[in-house]
């Protein structure tokens, strides 16, 4: 559905009301792309990030946080263990790490795709050519958040990044044929609802296959641990818009939305969203992979918490996907 910036703006401030939003937004979900939730199996291989991003737990300046990197075959055999859980996707996060080179993406990439599960990528900016050997080597989808449309707000947060060269890079892995997946964070310091609406329409714009909305949750080891942050209630209507402006794309529940409520993911599922991402990263890695603070499952083992985000998809009357979950355009 086409909004517009003053109907997007009018929604996102409209604090009264947001429960009749939820319920549309639901019922849109439920026509487009039905009662099934997929469950992407989550591997943070990494938290080491030659970034400084300004509200990242994991930035380059944080001499605080506790570094590692996944050996290749380490990411392969926890891949194998999602697969026997039963996950049918596989997304493999990490800080922009180059010692992952091209060669070693390629390895690990085509050694998962040998247990029949859709691929999806979130290493950050690389060069065309990474990109495209990454799709030649099985690659299905590519996920990099633009944060924020607000070019200024950008370059404050992001340091020695360019948000030109970053939207350049998500036309790259458009034209290469990926499922593209993009998304914003929420309550960012000096961010406004103008500015959240430009995102949306942004993301409408670029016709994306999914898309994450993260509330902004200040981690204390960086420049921004003072401010306010914890946006809940406004991440959910973002992406109840998100929902009624773009129908059949995948949306995720996030998992920076149960850190900040126990039930911020089932919510998330009430009010759109599609499609969780349980961590199947194992042991003291899922502590250390930490963007932001109080990270909901941290402490849990993988089949623990797929099993009980499992029992909660289905309280809802929802069904748990059993195919790739790929986003199919209407």
């Amino acid at each position: 559905m086409d909004l517009t910036k003053a109907e997007i703006i009018a929604l996102l401030a409209d604090e009264a009301n947001e429960q009749n939003l939820f319920k549309k937004a639901d019922e849109i979900r439920r026509k487009n792309v039905g009662d099934e939730v997929h469950l992407r199996g989550l591997i943070e291989f990494s938290n080491i990030c030659r970034n400084n991003c300004l509200y990242c737990g994991i930035r380059k300046d944080n001499k605080h946080a506790c570094r590692y990197r996944m050996e290749p075959e380490e990411v392969i055999r926890t891949a194998r263990n999602a697969a026997d859980m039963g996950f049918k996707t596989i997304v493999m996060q990490s800080g922009e790490d180059m010692y992952y080179n091209q060669e070693r993406m390629c390895h690990i990439i085509s050694e998962i795709k040998k247990f029949d599960v859709a691929v999806t990528l979130s290493i950050g900016e690389r060069s065309y050519a990474d990109y495209k050997a990454f799709r030649e080597a099985g690659a299905d989808r590519y996920l990099m958040r633009i944060e924020t449309t607000d070019k200024e707000l950008y370059h404050r947060l992001d340091p020695q990044m360019s948000w030109q060269h970053r939207y350049e890079c998500l036309l790259m892995i458009k034209e290469l044929g990926y499922e593209l997946g993009s998304g914003i964070m929420v309550g960012l310091p000096g961010q406004t609802l103008e500015s959240i609406a430009n995102d949306l329409l942004f993301l409408q714009e670029l016709e994306i296959d999914m898309a994450g909305i993260g509330p902004f949750i200040p981690h204390p080891d960086t420049p921004l641990s003072k401010e306010k942050g914890e946006t809940l209630e406004l991440a959910l209507r973002t992406m109840a818009v998100m929902r009624i402006m773009l129908p059949d794309i995948n949306i995720p529940a996030t998992t920076a939305m149960e850190s900040l409520h126990p039930d911020g993911r089932m919510a998330a599922l009430r009010a759109g969203a599609n499609v969780v991402m349980p961590n199947v990263t194992e042991g003291e890695y899922r502590r250390l992979y930490e963007l932001y603070p109080g990270k909901a499952g941290a402490d849990e083992i993988p089949a623990h918490s797929r099993s009980m985000l499992a029992q909660k998809i289905l309280s809802l009357g929802r069904t748990i996907g059993t195919d790739y979950g790929s986003h199919i355009r209407k």
